[in-house]
């Protein structure tokens, strides 16, 4: 292990606090995790601490997973509340996500850097796509289909948020409006699917970086920094709910729009480590 530079504290404090805040509304806007911000947040955290590009990307997925496990949950609880859960969902897609999410961790222990830059980029590409262009209207079907392509989603949307270290909010989102379920539903569900996702991400991310753990900062516990978690983690949850009584009453059109930029924008930042190794 080593120890962050004392300089680089308040720094590194001041960008995770804004996450943190950041995470929650977002949760409980968009029924995500807040994943997709905290990841790009703790890489540049992490660049100036020091922490090895061998490891960087595997600490920040796996700490954020560790992160938005009570905002996934204070946000299902919210929406849950609200009666707007889908039980089939929920009770179809548990066990495919968790086995994907396991496949996840355990290719991030092999996995090189890059491949994890990839596919954050890809899958960021791909919800910010959705956002910007996607129409409401545009279904696939007026229903949810059978278990087996359930079955499949649920695997897909586990596997996604592994290896970008999100819940799989907005991926768990896309699909179900694509099959005709009303967006506010939708998002609840997709704050459900989320709770078993980062439990079992985090409890991977754990393991898989134990062999790791020479080269990673002190106060790390796998690919997880406990600093990360204790800092961010309880204003996350403590904003989740804000964001979700937010959701109803602003722009949502807007939301989305501001939302996808910002994916772009950490997109294009893994872009051009991939091709500058920075």
């Amino acid at each position: 292990m080593f120890a962050i530079p004392s300089g680089e504290l308040i720094w590194l404090a001041l960008a995770i606090l804004a996450a943190g805040v950041l995470t929650g509304l977002l949760a409980g806007v968009f029924g995500i995790g807040g994943g997709a911000v905290i990841v790009p947040v703790l890489f540049e955290v992490f660049r100036v601490a020091g922490v090895p590009d061998t490891v960087r990307m595997q600490l920040c997925i796996g700490t954020s997973l560790a992160i938005i496990v009570p905002t996934t949950l204070r946000s299902y609880f919210t929406h849950k509340a609200k009666g707007l859960v889908i039980p089939t969902v929920i009770r179809l897609w548990t066990a495919p996500a968790i086995a994907g999410v396991t496949l996840g961790a355990l290719a991030a222990a092999f996995a090189p850097p890059s491949a994890l830059k990839l596919a954050f980029v890809l899958i960021a590409s791909l919800i910010a796509a959705n956002l910007l262009w996607g129409n409401r209207r545009w279904v696939i079907a007026g229903h949810l289909p059978g278990r087996g392509p359930m079955t499949v989603y649920g695997f897909l949307v586990g596997v996604a948020s592994s290896l970008m270290g999100v819940s799989g909010g907005s991926l768990a989102t896309m699909v179900l409006t694509l099959y005709g379920q009303p967006i506010h539903n939708a998002v609840a569900t997709s704050a459900g699917v989320g709770v078993p996702i980062t439990i079992a991400g985090a409890l991977g991310y754990i393991i898989a970086g134990m062999p790791h753990q020479a080269v990673l900062p002190s106060f790390s516990l796998g690919f997880v920094s406990l600093i990360g978690v204790a800092m961010i983690a309880p204003l996350s949850s403590f904003f989740a709910p804000l964001g979700a009584r937010i959701s109803h009453r602003l722009s949502r059109r807007a939301l989305e729009i501001g939302f996808a930029l910002f994916l772009l924008l950490a997109a294009g930042r893994f872009l051009f480590s991939l091709l500058v190794h920075y």
